[in-house]
């Protein structure tokens, strides 16, 4: 008489029992797997909806800003721009959009004249053009911009990094800080500069009332310029000859937007650090469910003596092992799936990112599962199917 054949259905059923009647340690189990699986999973999403988000930043700022900056002399010293480099910039037929800012030298910044010298905070004051904000896609957190009247007069505005030293949360007209030897009225707070870092440690304030009332020299230290996305390598091609056509390799021109996705790149190096993390939790929850299987082994040796006495051949007891490692597995991957995702949309919604988990993410994951499950259970199930019905019944 041939032995009768199990069906999907009956697979699962026969594979269930196990976790069915110990439930706390098959939880337990699959808890293992569903760690390294929400590690992985959660690392690559957020990971992911980083990066959507630097894509979504450099997208509103634009990655055709271009900078000038001064290098180094043949001798070694600071370079210096000439006077007349942002005018020069402007005058290259592609370039839509010039700004500059000017470093006033010897100029320390503190919130009142009563705080010692040597405490500076680390901030540098900028002469900038009233047209920075635009060029560099810069943003006001509060307050009022510079303007043709206010750049005059003794009027500042802060980078966000700034007003935090200085304990400055709102601007107003009883509100100054001393910059130099003079009191300067706080008209406004910048936003994070995502393109020009260097404005946020910085005190802002008017060209012309930098020349007259402080150090200053009228010399650009970094020219900001834009052009169309077609034309951005062409016009970085002649930046620096044209900034100082006298001394061209002593200027530094870069690209912000390079910026950004270095350190992008240097975040994908910790990411794979971290998955290289996930993967290992993974094998660890593969290897407690191979030991769960294995002591299922031989806790139920007399129910594999009596199934293989009624009937059950070595395939089909092989079959229900291995089911049950295929399934404690699975509910550890499709668990870890979820958990990752959640951590994913989670963190995404805290930092204000958009919320993306690649599906090969979650796909791999519960396929590295059933991979290890299958592993995990495959020497449990050749060692159940190898006993024979009078030893495994003769067991106590």
């Amino acid at each position: 008489m041939r032995p009768a054949r199990l069906g999907p259905g009956d697979v699962l059923r026969v594979g269930a029992v196990g976790l069915r009647t110990r439930p706390l340690r098959a939880f337990l189990s699959a808890l293992g797997i569903a760690i390294g699986i929400a590690a992985m999973v959660a690392v690559v999403g957020i990971s992911s909806s980083s990066r959507a988000e630097l894509d979504r930043r450099l997208s509103a700022l634009g990655t055709n800003l271009l900078t000038v900056a001064p290098g180094k002399t043949l001798t070694g010293d600071e370079a210096r721009l000439p006077v007349e480099a942002e005018a020069m910039v402007g005058r290259i037929a592609p370039v839509n959009e010039v700004s500059a800012i000017g470093e006033v030298p010897e100029t320390k910044i503190f919130r009142t004249g009563k705080i010692p010298k040597a405490r500076t905070n680390g901030l540098t004051a900028y002469a900038v053009r009233t047209n920075l904000l635009e060029t560099v896609a810069a943003e006001l957190r509060t307050g009022t911009w510079l303007n043709a009247a206010t750049g005059r007069y003794p009027a500042v505005v802060l980078g966000s990094a700034a007003a935090e030293r200085l304990g400055i949360g709102r601007p107003g007209p009883d509100v100054q800080i001393l910059v130099g030897d003079r009191m300067f009225t706080v008209v406004g707070v910048l936003a994070p500069a995502a393109l020009a870092p260097e404005l946020d440690e910085a005190a802002l304030i008017g060209w012309p009332v930098a020349k007259s009332a402080l150090t200053f020299d009228g010399r650009p230290t970094t020219v900001y310029a834009r052009s169309a996305d077609s034309e951005v390598e062409s016009v970085r091609d002649v930046l620096g000859s044209t900034a100082n056509p006298e001394a061209p390799s002593e200027v530094d021109v870069s690209r912000p937007s390079d910026a950004l996705a270095a350190r992008q790149a240097a975040d994908q190096a910790f990411t794979a650090l971290l998955l290289g993390l996930g993967a290992v939790a993974l094998l660890v929850g593969g290897v407690g469910v191979a030991n769960t299987m294995v002591i299922s082994v031989l806790e139920r040796r007399s129910e594999i003596g009596l199934r293989r006495s009624l009937g059950a051949t070595r395939g089909q007891v092989r079959i229900q092992f291995l089911a049950e490692s295929l399934l404690l597995s699975a509910l550890g991957g499709l668990g870890g799936a979820v958990l990752g995702s959640g951590v994913t949309a989670g963190y995404a919604v805290y930092q204000g990112w958009p919320s993306v988990v690649p599906l090969w993410a979650v796909s791999g994951g519960i396929g590295a599962t059933l991979a290890i499950g299958a592993l995990a259970g495959l020497y449990p199930a050749v060692r159940a199917s190898g006993l024979s019905p009078t030893e495994a019944l003769a067991t106590p």
